[in-house]
């Protein structure tokens, strides 16, 4: 038998690390060339950029005009041409939104967040505090409320749109004790019957030396554990941003539907970009590669049901998202109430279980 001498060796391993990068530019050079067919080289990405634009100039313009008492003809006129140029705008937006635009209409600041929903969905909401074991985390939300007349459990991300509030709900990303929170509720909804109701909006959990002290990774992980096998139904809806394993810790559902515009990732879109290509600029073609939009994650079978939003974003118009939200949910719980506790459990795991299967093929 031959033994190879140490400068062999040290060759076969160069060569195996220039496959791989080799290997990983080509992927990278696939992605780059699929995504420039289908979008321009960017020329669309700026179009919408364009269009994205002149509608905020347009908007800030109309409010500027509606607020002026006194209107004559002409002012009235002028509003109405622009309001039909706000819908035509958004027409040609929603048209060809990519999946960074989707992005970006995920984090819209005006966006409606999860106590919006619940201020027009739910009735008799009485919120639960703390983890009993560390404090309270306000980036998530927990509670008991009514949902047309039934008693129901809910758990949700929370952002704000103010600075006070966005330090106080540390813009919507949960700390361990959040998470604990979460599953405290959840296991009082199982000793009680109640359904519950996931609300998902998040960039990721907090990633800060103290989450990691106190557990974040565990508290994630158990999470996980534990609502794959709660004996009630459990219906998750992604609203806005579903950043990694921060949201997939209050997502483990026998329905995850997903807002039109929201988005479901392992990773953000810049973060992608940052590691694979050395760029953040560059997060349009990962945003696209990752296949993050709720069409993508149907077709790929993570996502149950999309969800429609109002013409131009869920954020044009609170009560409309939430009466779409309202019916979506009210026919999905019907449909997971009829199957057996156990029947649930075991379609629930089996579920998550098959996500991402692949096979080995031999050459």
């Amino acid at each position: 038998m031959k033994i190879p001498r140490p400068k062999d060796v040290k060759a076969a391993a160069a060569n195996d690390a220039t496959l791989v990068v080799t290997s990983a530019d080509f992927l990278l050079s696939m992605v780059e060339t699929r995504w420039a067919s289908k979008n321009g080289s960017g020329r669309k990405i700026e179009s919408s950029q364009r269009e994205h634009r002149e509608l905020q100039k347009i908007e800030q313009q109309l409010t500027k005009l509606q607020s002026d008492t006194g209107q004559d003809d002409a002012t009235r006129t002028e509003i109405r041409q622009l309001h039909e140029r706000v819908e035509t705008l958004r027409k040609q937006m929603a048209a060809h939104f990519a999946a960074w635009e989707k992005t970006e209409l995920a984090r819209h600041p005006q966006r409606p967040y999860a106590l919006d929903y619940i201020e027009r969905i739910f009735t008799e909401w009485s919120e639960i505090h703390g983890d009993r074991g560390y404090a309270d985390d306000p980036a998530i939300i927990c509670g008991m409320a009514r949902f047309h007349g039934e008693e129901v459990m809910i758990v949700g991300h929370q952002k704000a749109r103010d600075t006070k509030q966005k330090v106080y709900r540390n813009f919507g990303m949960p700390n361990p004790e959040g998470y604990r929170k979460a599953l405290r509720a959840m296991k009082i909804a199982e000793k009680f019957s109640r359904p519950v109701f996931t609300f998902v909006d998040t960039p990721g959990a907090y990633p800060g030396l103290g989450a990691e002290e106190r557990g974040q990774a565990e508290a994630i992980a158990r999470n996980l554990r534990e609502m794959a096998r709660l004996e009630i139904p459990i219906i998750t809806a992604i609203t806005g941003e579903g950043g990694s394993g921060g949201a997939l810790a209050i997502a483990v559902a026998d329905r995850v539907l997903m807002m039109e515009n929201a988005i479901y990732s392992v990773i953000s879109p810049e973060g992608c970009a940052s590691i694979m290509w050395r760029d953040a600029s560059k997060k349009e073609l990962a945003a696209q590669a990752l296949r993050i939009t709720a069409k993508d994650l149907t077709e790929l079978g993570c996502v149950d049901g999309i969800i429609p939003e109002p013409e131009g974003g869920a954020h044009t118009d609170h009560a409309a998202a939430a009466s779409h939200l309202d019916e979506v949910l009210k026919k999905n719980l019907s449909e997971v109430k009829n199957v057996p506790i156990k029947e649930l459990v075991a379609s629930r795991y089996k579920k998550f279980r098959n996500m991402a299967e692949f096979s080995r093929v031999e050459a």
